[in-house]
């Protein structure tokens, strides 16, 4: 039986749902640009005389010699949360029992109605995934594992639309024959709706021409976002658009300097922020270095890239880069802000850095509360993480976060078209996320971007566009900044 927690029981938690998005948009960047560009180099930094012409307020300079990264250790355990009367305050948590109104003017919760539903009675709804797996770098079985189990939820709780759900995986290779045979396959196999999990060459050609619709968890790669697809994140495209609007808006930024490792990856996701930055007319230095680094190496990167008192700093560093990054910085007594991805705000990095993170902005990722929307996350992943719902920790959920995001959203719209009236079906679907007002990203928090499917012009596949910005704090955890619960990246886009 579901219970909801009281609200005198909740603590805050950081929640992990889109953490990465940058992160693995750049290796999937980096794997698609590897047949056609052999000259850039992950380890030596380039010279300041090889940077990109069309960015006159740009400099790069010499990166220190790259050589081992340090380790990271184990998260503590999160149920040990400090307080803090200085750490951003949150509004007061509704009471679960009573349902906001919905735009629409109804006072049906789509977020948290899951566990008054029974099972579907309808005609069954067959849903197409496809998904990278077993390619190094690029092998995300948690996307798949996550929307089965997700299905395998909703076939007890209202499915999509009163219809049950049967989910028809097709495994790519990360190679574009590989993608073109799972399109093939998918729709020889006559699927309602297909869910773009992680493809970096989806066959878009053989989608549209079996009129096959598409929903996709975020674009990887240019062609991606003016392809007939709705995509629920922007990527890397939003993140970057969201930085150049929290330096200048936030921080009044007229000047930043950049940190980031000299990889295709990286390089590609540097373009776009360099774009940014340029519309918002601050002007920006660029520091490479290699994919790791030293400890010594990376305080060099962050001395770097601090000379000149530029008013913020910007670290498109992952993983092992942002603990680097993060004691660099605190090593050196450096005091200007930084604005980061959401990755570096991963629970492990946290725990090892402590608070050498104090200075630090992560863009895409929010503190909630806990409430009957993480009660149904942890239950819906428990199956498939192996354990009691107790024990699903929503801070680590990385890249399989978003097929759940993604198969719960879907079937939210798809309980919100049923309720208009309208035809429940994939091609159904597909437009109402692209013409309906008032939708969003599930579950629709304060923090959780609304549907605007084309809202930027040269982005017609993007239907998302805001971003949540949160900062380490006093109290040792990563909360939302009080005014940056959405901000909108489209003004800054190129």
């Amino acid at each position: 039986m579901y219970r909801s927690h009281s609200r005198t029981n909740r603590r805050r938690r950081r929640t992990g749902l889109i953490a990465g998005v940058t992160a693995l948009a750049l290796v999937a960047a980096s794997c698609a640009s590897s047949d056609g560009d052999d000259d850039a180099s992950s380890t030596d930094a380039p010279a300041a005389s090889e940077a990109p012409d069309d960015t006159e307020a740009s400099t790069e300079t010499e990166a220190p010699e790259e050589t081992e990264a340090p380790t990271e250790s184990e998260a503590p355990d999160d149920a040990e949360e400090p307080t803090d009367t200085e750490a951003p305050t949150e509004t007061e948590a509704p009471d679960d029992t009573e349902a906001p109104e919905d735009d629409d003017g109804s006072d049906t919760n789509w977020a948290t109605v899951f566990p008054d539903l029974g099972p579907p009675s309808g005609e069954e709804m067959v849903i197409g995934l496809v998904n990278t797996e077993g390619v190094p770098g690029l092998d995300f079985p948690d996307i798949r594992n996550f929307i089965n189990a997700s299905a395998d939820y909703l076939n007890q709780h209202g499915g999509v639309g009163d219809r049950p759900i049967t989910v028809e995986s097709c495994t790519a290779n990360g190679s574009p024959e590989g993608s073109q045979a799972c399109a093939q396959e998918l729709t020889g196999k006559n699927v309602e709706l297909v869910i773009i999990g992680l493809d970096v060459f989806p066959d878009y050609t053989t989608y549209e021409a079996a009129g096959t619709p598409l929903v996709g968890m975020l674009p990887l790669t240019p062609i991606d976002n003016t392809a007939p697809v709705r995509y629920l994140t922007g990527g890397n495209v939003t993140t970057n658009g969201t930085m150049a609007a929290v330096a200048v808006d936030h921080f009044g930024a007229e000047t930043v300097g950049i940190v980031s490792a000299d990889n295709v990856g990286a390089n590609a996701t540097l373009a776009g922020l360099e774009a940014a930055l340029g519309i918002a007319g601050i002007e920006y230095t660029v520091v490479k270095g290699g994919d790791n680094e030293t400890d010594a190496g990376y305080q060099g990167l962050m001395r770097q890239a601090a000379d000149g008192d530029p008013d913020l700093l910007i670290s498109l560093y992952a993983d092992a880069g942002c603990i680097g990054t993060m004691r660099g910085r605190a090593a050196l007594g450096i005091e200007i802000p930084v604005l980061t991805t959401a990755i570096c705000a991963d629970s492990e990095v946290i725990a090892e850095v402590g608070d050498d993170a104090l200075g630090w902005n992560f863009a895409g990722i929010a503190s909630e509360e806990e409430g009957l929307e993480l009660d149904i996350l942890r239950e819906v992943l428990a199956p498939a993480m192996g354990g009691d719902p107790a024990d699903v920790d929503p801070t680590a959920l990385g890249l399989g976060g978003l097929g759940f995001i993604t198969m719960m959203s879907v079937a939210t719209y798809g309980n919100q078209l049923a309720d208009t009236g309208g035809e429940v079906t994939g091609a159904g679907i597909y437009d109402f996320i692209g013409t309906a007002e008032g939708l969003t990203v599930w579950p629709g928090g304060p923090s959780d971007a609304d549907i605007q499917c084309g809202a930027a012009p040269n982005y017609p596949a993007i239907c998302a566009y805001t971003n949540p910005v949160s900062a380490y704090t006093d109290s040792g955890e990563v909360l939302t900044v009080p005014g940056l619960e959405k901000v909108d990246s489209i003004p800054y886009l190129p």
